[in-house]
């Protein structure tokens, strides 16, 4: 089995270090993090990743994270990749959806065994 690669988008470092401790302990990943559109593009223009985390306010400058969604998935070379907003709010998560994210889910469900079996059928195999 190959590593997986999570990129994480707008992060605070707390959360940041939440996610990667829950995403590492859960799965072979390595977790990548940028903080804005423009360095979220480069990234993922330039590396492979498996699964792109936006949070649905970005930590620097509290910018929409469904910016950022709706940007990749407008992308023709991007919108292949899974994407999941990081919020608590199910509004915010239904929207996401209706743009052509997964299901994401919200730091309140690190614990859920239903989340790490959604994340397992993207990052296991």
């Amino acid at each position: 089995m190959t590593q997986k690669t999570v990129l994480s988008v707008g992060q605070c470092g707390p959360d940041q270090a939440l996610l990667k401790h829950f995403f590492v302990r859960n799965f072979d990943v390595q977790i990548s993090a940028t903080g804005l559109p423009a360095d979220t593009l480069e990234t993922l223009r330039r590396q492979t990743i498996d699964l792109v985390l936006i949070n649905r306010r970005l930590d620097a400058d509290n910018s929409d994270g469904m910016d950022i969604l709706k940007m990749l998935k407008n992308d023709e070379e991007l919108a292949h990749l899974p994407v999941m907003i990081v919020s608590n709010f199910k509004d915010a998560q239904y929207a996401a959806v209706q743009a052509g994210a997964l299901r994401g889910f919200g730091k309140a469900e690190l614990s859920s065994p239903a989340l790490r079996e959604r994340l397992a059928k993207i990052l296991s195999g």
